[in-house]
């Protein structure tokens, strides 16, 4: 801790795939590996089964306790959330505080107080639209609050691959499991694969999590700095940004978290290079704009590519050009405008449609529009 504030040292991971791949049986399996590990369904989970509820004491002087949710139980831990998208606007809200403070605050019931929930987050979700769309932002279709995924150290999208050799390998495994399941034995273990006993796996992780501290060396502060650095170098005559100072954060904590895994209380070059490597895959997979080619954070901090903003602010500057002297534009004279400026006129119209939406034009008329708050 420096100063009054807290540093967050959990990494939180957001995986967002398409359907069947194996998501849910994924999240399970860690939590058996992970000491102090709590799994909830997002179906069926609520901000009070998330942070804390409060009940009366029916039983005693009929006062009021509140009783600790899966995020304050797994304080200490890893609480795995499956269905993520699926938990509601209201109920997700809760996490906020939960992801980058470490803690809970609660007032309910006339009970002011705050819990403690230092817990790492693993979860899971499906895309927006049941699939992914590969020709278009992933991120556009994440069915997540940008301020929530911008929380995230680590998202990595799964998508399902149509491969033989791999189908086939898969097919294989499943099909193998099933048979040594009914003859009451263990599956067969893939010969080109060392597997560690998951008993030792468990101890490894709870001693390098109780025991191992590392520090940051010198050599890693400084591979860290010229990877920030020189991303930041990128957006200068771009216009987007392509990382900000959170990642930052974030690449520290997966050092210090490689460094762990070798047992070291040193965060050496090489740790730094791996954290590196694990967010270079995140800026490309997710971050990056398909339209331009370019990183652009904003497309997790906002929910918007700054491409997709500038030409949201060229169709308002048309309407606003043509409306100084008249009420209202006809959506023609707009999209024949925006044509002009090198934008399609499929994207015009469903930009107008979104402005239309939100309230930031209005219609006055059918097929005429004029800027919500224009003087009349």
């Amino acid at each position: 801790m420096k100063g009054d504030a807290p540093l967050r040292d959990d990494i939180h991971i957001l995986l967002i795939g398409d359907p069947g791949i194996a998501k849910t049986r994924f999240l399970q399996s860690i939590t058996t590996l992970a000491p102090k590990s709590i799994y909830v369904s997002g179906k069926s989970v609520s901000t009070a089964g998330l942070t804390a509820s409060a009940e009366k004491d029916e039983l005693g002087d009929g006062g009021w306790t509140l009783k600790a949710g899966a995020l304050v139980l797994a304080s200490g831990g890893m609480c795995a959330i499956d269905e993520f998208d699926k938990i509601d606007e209201e109920d997700r809200a809760s996490l906020h505080e939960v992801m980058e403070s470490a803690s809970v605050s609660i007032a309910k019931a006339g009970i002011v107080a705050k819990f403690k929930a230092k817990t790492a987050i693993l979860a899971a979700a499906n895309p927006k639209h049941g699939r992914f769309n590969q020709t278009k932002n992933l991120a556009d279709q994440f069915d997540i609050p940008p301020s929530l995924l911008s929380r995230f150290d680590l998202l990595f999208p799964i998508m399902d691959v149509l491969d033989e050799e791999k189908d086939s390998k898969l097919a294989d495994h499943i099909l193998s499991s099933h048979a040594a399941a009914a003859a009451g034995t263990s599956a067969p273990e893939d010969a080109d694969v060392d597997v560690l006993d998951k008993t030792l796996l468990k101890k490894y992780i709870a001693y390098a999590r109780r025991y191992v501290h590392p520090v940051l060396s010198d050599g890693a502060k400084e591979k860290i700095k010229n990877f920030y650095v020189d991303l930041r170098k990128m957006g200068k005559n771009s216009g987007s940004v392509p990382i900000t100072p959170r990642y930052i954060e974030g690449m520290i904590r997966l050092s210090e978290a490689h460094a762990k895994l070798r047992l070291s209380n040193e965060v050496e070059e090489s740790d730094a290079e791996a954290a590196i490597t694990l967010m270079k895959y995140v800026l490309m997979k997710v971050l990056t704009d398909q339209e331009t080619g370019r990183i652009d954070v904003d497309i997790i901090a906002t929910g918007r590519a700054r491409s997709q903003v500038e030409k949201i602010e060229n169709v308002l500057d048309i309407i606003r050009a043509k409306t100084r002297e008249t009420e209202a534009v006809h959506i023609d004279e707009v999209i024949k405008d925006a044509e002009a400026t090198g934008m399609d006129s499929g994207l015009a119209r469903r930009v107008l449609r979104e402005l239309l939406q939100k309230g930031e034009i209005y219609e006055k008329e059918p097929g005429w529009v004029s800027l919500v708050g224009k003087e009349k």
